[in-house]
Formats: structure tokens, C-alpha cells, sequence
């Protein structure tokens, strides 16, 4: 099946059996931002955006990103390099293994939510797993990085 979608802003095309999946898909395109830790909606690293909503990419199947809008961290850089910064700033960058999906959520967080209070943004990133950090420097990033001044986007 063939199918085409948008990937970081560009339109794209991909020849896809219909068992593969938006993660394989996406690293046979060259996004190794994307990781897969569990391949069980359990790590959140495999995080991308599809048009705009922050979507588990090892299950999700690729022919459904047809005619829709994907986007990983190689299409958000500057943004994803100013957060990176709010972490490394707290010492909570670790191995930075799980940075790719925990950045998508919190750009997508951002987008959805407005102001949000401390419980409302730890359940919105229940899914994003890290094994070095005990989330504290992560969640004090999060702070500063959405209150640094701006509306969300």
C-alpha cells in the first residue's frame, strides 16, 4: 500500500505492508529520534506528533498517518534545543535516552493544555519513562521551560 503524508514539513511517500508500524516506518525514513524501549505503550520514547497530538509510534500502524501531518524531533529542533536547555539547566538531561519522547510530549503539552498545574502535567507525561532521573529535575525543567514567559503555542 502507498501511502503520503507530511514528515517534518515535507510531503513524503511510503511503499508500506499494512502490518508496519508508524515507528518502523519512521526509522526507515531516517527520524532516529525515535526510539522503541518497550513496544508496549509503556516508555513513551517512541513519541512523535500527529497533526499536533502526541501519539505512541510502535503502535500505531503506518497507514494511518495518511494525509496527516507527522512531526518528530528532527522537525522541531529549535524547539526541542530551548527545552533541552530548561533541562539541562536542572541536571535532568542523565543519558538523555528518553529526552526524544519526553520533549515531544511537553512541546505537545504545551500546544494543549494552558498553564497547567503540577498534577495535570505529571498525568500527561504518566508515559514517558526514564531509568536515570528520578523525575524531580525533569518536573522543575517543566516549570520553567512553560512558565518562561510565553503563552502556549
Amino acid at each position: 500500500m502507498e501511502i503520503e503524508f507530511t514528515l517534518n514539513g515535507k510531503v513524503t511517500y511510503a511503499e508500506i505492508k499494512d502490518d508496519t508500524s508508524l515507528f518502523d516506518l519512521l526509522r526507515a525514513k531516517g527520524c532516529y529520534s525515535v526510539k522503541c524501549g518497550c513496544e508496549t505503550e509503556n516508555c513513551g520514547l517512541c513519541t512523535v506528533l500527529v497533526d499536533g497530538k502526541s501519539v505512541l509510534s510502535c503502535s500505531m500502524l503506518a497507514a494511518r498517518v495518511d494525509d496527516k501531518d507527522v512531526v518528530t524531533l528532527e522537525g522541531v529542533q529549535k524547539e526541542a534545543e530551548e527545552f533541552g536547555m530548561y533541562l539541562a539547566g536542572e541536571g535532568a538531561e542523565q543519558c538523555g535516552f528518553c529526552s526524544p519522547g519526553l520533549i515531544m510530549n511537553v512541546l505537545a503539552m504545551e500546544k494543549e493544555l494552558n498553564q497547567p498545574e503540577e498534577d495535570a502535567v505529571r498525568e500527561y507525561l504518566a508515559g514517558n519513562l526514564c531509568r536515570c532521573s528520578g523525575y524531580m529535575g525533569q518536573m522543575r525543567a517543566i516549570r520553567k521551560y512553560l512558565a518562561r514567559g510565553g503563552e502556549a503555542r
